[in-house]
């Protein structure tokens, strides 16, 4: 039993020390840092586009992905789920994507029915996006509160609301 508890325990602080280390050097989640400007077009019609400051007004998940990572295909559909139920504003931002077919055939998979944007090498420096899937969860006012690299349940979304 002991042993068992030991080996618990490791697993926690290695976890903790790896979420640690991928959180350097992504933006201050203290509720001060504004997130930084976007003006991106939307997956289903390049014409249309959405920006930062119609966020406003809603605490909002910017979720960053790429159709490649496996851990996002997982950690996709638990956000897309409380979007779906109204229980939060998001909005999914595909990077390090070959074409847009690439894209639409990794949504159209998971059924998506929050927006999915087509983001640039710039909009991954702005937010310093090193690793997929990222995501930081933005006030009404425009500030980061939270951020997270990795997976995340519904329930560790729900967290950090």
């Amino acid at each position: 039993m002991i042993k068992k508890v030991l080996q618990l325990a490791v697993f926690v602080v290695i976890f903790i020390a790896v979420t640690a280390y991928q959180e350097l050097g992504m933006l201050a989640d203290n509720g001060e840092q504004p997130a930084p400007y976007f003006s991106l077009p939307t997956l289903e019609n390049e014409h249309e586009q959405i920006s930062l400051s119609e966020l406003a007004g809603q605490q909002t998940v910017v979720y960053f992905f790429a159709p490649w990572c496996s851990i996002c295909k997982f950690s996709m559909p638990n956000l897309d789920k409380l979007h779906e139920q109204q229980k939060l504003n998001a909005v999914a931002i595909a990077l390090d994507y070959d074409s847009k077919e690439a894209v639409e055939a990794f949504t159209q998979d998971l059924d998506l029915s929050m927006p999915v944007l087509m983001g640039n090498h710039q909009i991954a420096a702005n937010f310093k996006v090193k690793a997929y899937p990222t995501y930081y969860v933005i006030d009404e006012n425009l500030k980061i509160t939270e951020r997270s690299v990795g997976y995340s349940t519904e329930l560790g979304l729900r967290a950090r609301l």
